[in-house]
């Protein structure tokens, strides 16, 4: 009886794991398709959402400080409260009304204590660079208001990916630059490859203590199952118009012709990437750093990778003393399949991501 149950409970997990595989590609698939039959020019119907970061602190400066207090203290600071904010609000009101008045008489209205902005993105990159889009949008947006007088942050957390992906990544950035508005990006975790070709568009590049960056290289690899499909006797045929319209190939039989020809596309990449990082970090020694190695700590100081030590939280905490920090972000319009799609594949990388921790956490330990 034992053994039927345990062959039992094989053959559901297997037939689960299927269940949902399958289920996640099909609302992917519908979800594209939707996402095409609705927003033929790319447009999702999204939105820009702005958050004010010195508030967020505010509040849980008051609520922390509010719990140090005794009960009979809290009432009071609690009663205070509201009478600030509600004078704050009264405040607004009146000035809301002096400047609709401005307005009609056709007079310039001056802002009373205008602080510089400090805008705030994120960036979260895969191999593919698939917030790009997102990306772009928030730099759009933002270039609409901002001035040289402000500042931009990108929390930027990338191992890299596609080459075209993270070029276009970069490009978005090179945006800011070419606007002159000051751009800080920042990186607690890791910018490597096609993430460092991004972090390296900063005037101020922040760096976490043990954040990664570098990996200034290109690597390509391609699987060849020929020798497979010559035991099988199956034969595979590529037709090509220009002599490396295809160096190498998955089925086909590669040369050494081939391969040389793909090691020099390779390094031609390899090429622009030093150059592009070059140019914008002139002071780094790049043929010493372009070898594909990876640095953090003091070490990325002392090669000029990045230019301070520290964490985004510590840098936005600061920045709050003396500008407004915005936190600006594209909330993309999803429909109910998208978003049972995403909430099933979160739900299935989730219990993935959960059971390799423990794997890692039995192999590896620090100390």
């Amino acid at each position: 009886m034992a053994e039927f149950f345990y062959e039992y409970g094989l053959f559901f997990l297997k037939t689960l794991t299927f269940v949902v595989a399958v289920v996640v590609i099909l609302m992917s698939i519908v979800a594209a398709a939707m996402r095409s039959r609705h927003s033929p020019d790319g447009d999702s119907g999204g939105h820009i959402q702005i958050k004010k970061y010195n508030e967020r602190l505010d509040d849980m400066k008051d609520a922390f400080s509010l719990s140090l207090l005794e009960p009979f203290q809290q009432k009071q600071a609690e009663k205070d409260k509201k009478a600030a904010d509600k004078a704050e609000k009264k405040a607004a009101k009146q000035a809301a009304k002096k400047a609709k008045k401005q307005r009609g008489a056709g007079e310039t209205i001056v802002p009373e204590n205008l602080r510089p902005r400090l805008y705030v993105m994120d960036f979260d990159g895969d191999i593919r660079a698939s917030e790009v889009e997102k990306l772009r949008r928030e730099i759009t947006a933002v270039l609409t208001c901002a001035t040289p007088e402000d500042e931009i942050v990108v929390r930027l957390e990338s191992g890299g990916g596609m080459v075209t992906s993270y070029g276009l990544a970069a490009s978005q950035l090179d945006r800011i630059r070419d606007k002159q508005i000051p751009l800080t990006i920042c990186v607690d975790k890791v910018a490597a490859s096609g993430g460092y070709m991004m972090a390296c568009v900063a005037d101020k590049l922040i760096a976490a203590p043990f954040a990664v960056l570098g990996s200034i290289g290109v690597v390509a690899q391609i699987p060849n199952f020929h020798r497979l499909l010559k035991e099988m006797n199956i034969d595979f045929e590529m037709l090509t118009a220009g002599k490396y319209k295809r160096t190498l190939t998955v089925f086909g039989e590669n040369t050494d012709e081939g391969r040389q020809k793909f090691i020099e596309d390779i390094e031609r990449i390899h090429g622009q990437f030093k150059q592009y990082v070059g140019k914008r970090r002139p002071n780094l020694d790049i043929e010493a750093v372009a070898t594909g190695e990876i640095w953090s700590g003091q070490d990325t100081l002392d090669l000029n990778l990045a230019d301070h030590l520290s964490t985004s939280d510590q840098y936005l905490i600061d920045a709050c003393e003396e500008r407004d920090v915005l936190m600006v972000k594209y909330k993309e319009k999803k429909n109910l399949m998208q978003k049972l799609s995403i909430g099933v594949q979160s739900t299935v990388d989730g219990v993935l991501m959960t059971w390799l921790d423990r794997l890692m956490k039995s192999r590896f330990s620090i100390g």
